[in-house]
């Protein structure tokens, strides 16, 4: 049985990022310091994280693979998720009017920090914003490129990359619809379930394990039996994080406390939350949405939802699906070592403290 040391991986899949960034410097370089700012930026957004999604590229490789004949192709195409996920996260972070990522700046107030600190004209927010749109879409751009000329065979990336085509349409319309959803300020269930797995679920584990698969030559059954496991397990996923984002600690989510609903967010646990709670608690909760949360409010809030019995809901949901997805990876048929390992991963994703 093969043992995976996901440090390890996560510290080679690093590398790989940071040669490609390497080659992007020496071919932007005539561009001069600006060129250099924004590659900077660029490290900064792939630098640290899970990077489940380049995981389960990997695993569903080695699903159909008992071997992996290229170890660095493998890696650089796994690396191309992690290039369209901090793409995604650099929109993500501006749409949603974030301050911070994973402790840091994000991208759209770093540039507008640069902009005021060196007194330059016009307004540093719409800089800060235009800085965090195009780094996005370079981003974007470098995923494609990376799976492009990854170095595995060229049918098998060009079959991928239909896979990674229809990832990126699903998770930017997924956006939009998420977007909808906030400004119609409509807490519907359905609805969140949709933004839920089309902007998350299937972008963060599905259609990862199906490029990684496409790679190694699965046909439509081992990719059905791969949105089997992953399908419910990215809903869950994501439903541990709309956990996260009202109760989870700022050192585990790098945001602060009650993020999601400072940024209005009308996720299922909300959606649940609205539709349960008294009348009186749920119009503060829809009334608070979006707006800037003091500790007492958003304790308040907190214990509205708690009560509501969404909290306790939405852990009964990702049980199931947990269970769902477990069931349909034991009976799979993958290659065993992968079997472990994906089990291994399922419960890395969904086990985060709240």
């Amino acid at each position: 049985m093969t043992t995976w040391d996901g440090a390890t991986f996560r510290q080679e899949l690093q590398a790989v990022l940071e040669e490609f960034l390497d080659e992007m410097a020496e071919r932007l370089a005539p561009l001069g310091p600006d060129a250099d700012r924004l590659l900077a930026e660029a490290r900064a957004c792939v630098s640290g994280g899970k990077r489940f999604r380049a995981a389960f590229c990997y695993w569903g490789f080695r699903a159909h693979s008992a071997t992996v004949p290229d170890e660095q192709a493998l890696l650089r195409a796994c690396a191309a998720l992690e290039l369209l996920h901090a793409s995604a996260l650099v929109h993500d972070d501006y749409m949603d009017a974030s301050d911070t990522r994973r402790g840091r700046p994000a991208t759209h107030r770093a540039f507008e920090a640069e902009h005021r600190t060196d007194g330059w004209r016009g307004d540093p927010a719409q800089y800060g914003a235009a800085g965090a749109i195009l780094l996005g879409d370079l981003l974007l751009s470098w995923s494609e490129e990376l799976l492009r000329r990854c170095g595995l065979p060229l049918d098998r990336v060009a079959a991928a990359m239909g896979v990674f085509d229809l990832c990126r349409s699903e998770v930017i319309t997924g956006q939009f619809l998420d977007v909808s959803v906030q400004a119609r300020g409509v807490a519907d269930v359905d609805a969140a379930m949709t933004v839920l797995r089309y902007k998350s679920a299937k972008y963060s584990i599905e259609r990862p394990l199906h490029i990684g698969a496409t790679l190694a030559g699965a046909d439509a059954a081992g990719l059905a039996e791969l949105s089997a496991y992953g399908l419910p397990l990215g809903e869950a996923f994501q439903l541990r994080d709309d956990l996260l984002g009202v109760f989870g600690d700022a050192v585990t989510t790098g945001k602060p406390a009650g993020d999601d609903l400072v940024e209005g967010k009308r996720t299922v646990l909300v959606a649940l939350a609205l539709d349960a709670a008294p009348p009186e608690q749920a119009a503060l909760l829809d009334r608070s949405l979006g707006s800037p949360l003091d500790p007492a409010l958003l304790a308040e809030l907190q214990r509205v939802i708690d009560e509501s019995g969404a909290h306790a809901q939405v852990e009964s949901v990702i049980d199931a699906l947990v269970a769902r997805s477990t069931k349909a990876l034991a009976d799979a048929d993958v290659e065993e070592d992968a079997r472990a390992v994906l089990a291994e991963l399922a419960a890395a994703a969904t086990d985060r403290v709240v």
